[in-house]
C-alpha cells in the first residue's frame, strides 16, 4: 500500500502506471475493487469537483464513503490517536485540509493509505488529472511548453511538482511579489505567452487583482501562443479576472469535458494506493 501526498513522491513511470489504471477503469476491469471496503473522507463544505468525483468513484468501485467536515481534524485529540482508531475500521483516508503537515502526519501514523485531496501547498489529484487529459489530446504532452498564470500557491506549486517529475518546461506569469522559486518568471503576459503550448491559470485573491492587470489571458493573447495551444484554467475561474470572457468562449479553452478524467484518475489513484508495493 502507498500514500499519495505530493507528485514529487512519484517517479514518472509511476505516473504512467496510474494513467494505465485509469484507462483500465474505463473498461470496467476494476468493477467491485472496493467491495467491502470503507473510505473515510475529510472535506470542507466548499468542496465540489474533487469531492463529487471521489465519492462517486468510491461508489462505482463498490466501496463505502464516510464523510466528515475537514475541520473535524482541527481538534485537541492527537492525530496519532485519530489514526490508531480509524485503522480499525477504514481502508483508506482521503483528506482535504489547508495544512499539508497534517496530511503528512496522517500518512505517518496511519496503517492505511492516505490521499491528499488538496492543501494550501499543492493539489496533486487535480494536476495529475489534467496531465492525463493532456496525454489524450496532445502528441507528446511532456514536450509541450507550459505557462502558469497566477500566484505562488497550491495550483502553481502542484504544476511545479509535475514539471519536476515529468520533465516538461514550466514558466510563470504573475504580478511582482507572487513568484514561485525555481521557475522562469514573466510579469507581462504579452512576453510570457509566445512559444507556449499549454497555458494554465488559477483564480486570484480579490486584493491581488490590480497586481495582475498585465497577466490576464485573453483570446488576443492566446493568438500569440504556439499553433494549437490550449488554455487550461483551474476551476473555479472568473471571467473578467484571470481570464477574459472571449477566451473562455474560444477554441483555446479546453472545455468542461477536459475535467471528466478527474473521476477515472482519482479512482486510479485509490486503486494504485491499495495495490501491493512491487519490489525493485
Amino acid at each position: 500500500m502507498k500514500d499519495f501526498i505530493r507528485l514529487t513522491d512519484l517517479r514518472s513511470e509511476q505516473v504512467y502506471e496510474i494513467f494505465h489504471i485509469a484507462d483500465e477503469v474505463g473498461s470496467g476491469k476494476y468493477s467491485g475493487f472496493l467491495a467491502g471496503k470503507s473510505v473515510v473522507l475529510f472535506f470542507p463544505a466548499s468542496g465540489i469537483r474533487t469531492r463529487v468525483t471521489f465519492e462517486r468513484g468510491i461508489h462505482l468501485l463498490g466501496g463505502q464513503s464516510i464523510l466528515f467536515p475537514g475541520e473535524t481534524l482541527d481538534k485537541k485529540e492527537d492525530i496519532r490517536d485519530v489514526c490508531g482508531y480509524l485503522d480499525n475500521w477504514a481502508d483508506m483516508i482521503i483528506v482535504r485540509h489547508k495544512e499539508i503537515g497534517l496530511v503528512e502526519s496522517l500518512a505517518a501514523y496511519s496503517g492505511i493509505p492516505v490521499v491528499n485531496a488538496m492543501t494550501d501547498s499543492n493539489h496533486p489529484c487535480e494536476i495529475l488529472s489534467d496531465l492525463y487529459s493532456l496525454s489524450k489530446c496532445r502528441e507528446n504532452f511532456v514536450k509541450d511548453k507550459y505557462l502558469f498564470c497566477g500566484k505562488s500557491g497550491n495550483i502553481g506549486l502542484a504544476w511545479k511538482e509535475a514539471a519536476a517529475v515529468m520533465g516538461f518546461e514550466l514558466s510563470q506569469c504573475c504580478g511582482a511579489g507572487y513568484e514561485m522559486e525555481g521557475v522562469r518568471v514573466y510579469h507581462d503576459i504579452k512576453e510570457a505567452v509566445p512559444g507556449k503550448d499549454i497555458v494554465c491559470t488559477d483564480s486570484l485573491p480579490a486584493g491581488a487583482l490590480q497586481d495582475f492587470e498585465a497577466c490576464q489571458v485573453t483570446r488576443e493573447i492566446m493568438d500569440l501562443a504556439n499553433r494549437g495551444a490550449l488554455l487550461n484554467p483551474c476551476p473555479p475561474f472568473y471571467r473578467g479576472e484571470e481570464v477574459s470572457e472571449d477566451v473562455i468562449q474560444s477554441e483555446y479553452f479546453v472545455g468542461y469535458e477536459f475535467k471528466k478524467s478527474l473521476l477515472a484518475v482519482q479512482q486510479a489513484v485509490m486503486i494504485w494506493c491499495l495495490q501491493p508495493i512491487v519490489a525493485g
